[in-house]
């Protein structure tokens, strides 16, 4: 029966990898380039709403060439983290915040939306899949990338017809290797990363690749971030 509201973590189905991995040396973690063996995936259709959950191995999508997230930018994620407490528990940073959030973004972005519960539960059952992948050592964890995409195959502006809600995950080391130390600001008072009724309070895709050249420039002054102003017309 379709279910228009949400999926639910009680229909989820597991397909467990043939041959599993092993979590690499925290020495050589470099973020984003080494995952867990399994994500969550779960579709959505206008038609008959959302399937039924899934956790699967890690494997790549399958996407018309004419999908709204390729051309227009129809995606939005979320960053979180698990680590493993000196109980040993593996606990996640406030994940009811990441929920709400990404469930904002992507009403913002007129992608489908969810019951933010039933995500986390998902989420966790994830977790428990792959659970040899949170690391133990202090300052190491699991990062988790939650993401909605639009993959109706067809072009033109408008809502969706087709999304996939999916969630992969990759152990990290420290977001800061050589510890706490100030860092150099770039104030670029050319480019802008949001605007009053834009999206810059969401986490849309289409918010970070802008981003590249500013940061480019920011590296050759020597900085590490950048500092974006609207210098003018900010009330208008």
């Amino acid at each position: 029966m379709p279910n228009f509201c949400s999926f639910c973590a009680k229909q989820m189905s597991v397909r467990l990898i043939k041959k599993s991995s092993e979590l690499p040396l925290l020495s050589e973690l470099q973020f984003g380039k080494c995952f867990a063996d399994h994500m969550f995936k779960v579709k959505w259709t206008e038609s008959d709403g959302w399937e039924s959950p899934e956790i699967t191995p890690l494997e790549p999508l399958m996407i018309h060439p004419a999908a709204k997230v390729l051309h227009y930018s129809m995606e939005c994620f979320e960053g979180m983290k698990a680590f493993h407490g000196v109980d040993g528990k593996v606990r996640l940073f406030r994940p009811e915040m990441n929920m709400a959030r990404l469930k904002r973004s992507c009403e913002r972005l007129g992608l489908p939306t969810f019951n933010e519960h039933e995500l986390l539960e998902c989420i966790k059952h994830l977790l428990r899949v792959d659970s040899k992948f949170v690391p133990r050592e202090d300052g190491f964890s699991l990062y988790l990338r939650p993401t909605c995409i639009a993959t109706s195959p067809n072009l033109g502006v408008s809502a969706p017809t087709d999304a996939e809600l999916f969630v992969i995950c990759s152990p990290v080391g420290p977001y800061f290797p050589q510890g706490l130390k100030p860092v150099k600001l770039f104030v670029d008072e050319e480019h802008v990363r949001a605007w009053p009724g834009g999206v810059g309070n969401v986490k849309a895709g289409g918010n970070y690749a802008p981003t590249i050249v500013p940061m480019k420039k920011a590296a050759e002054h020597g900085c590490q971030q950048v500092l974006y102003t609207i210098s003018h017309g900010a009330g208008d």
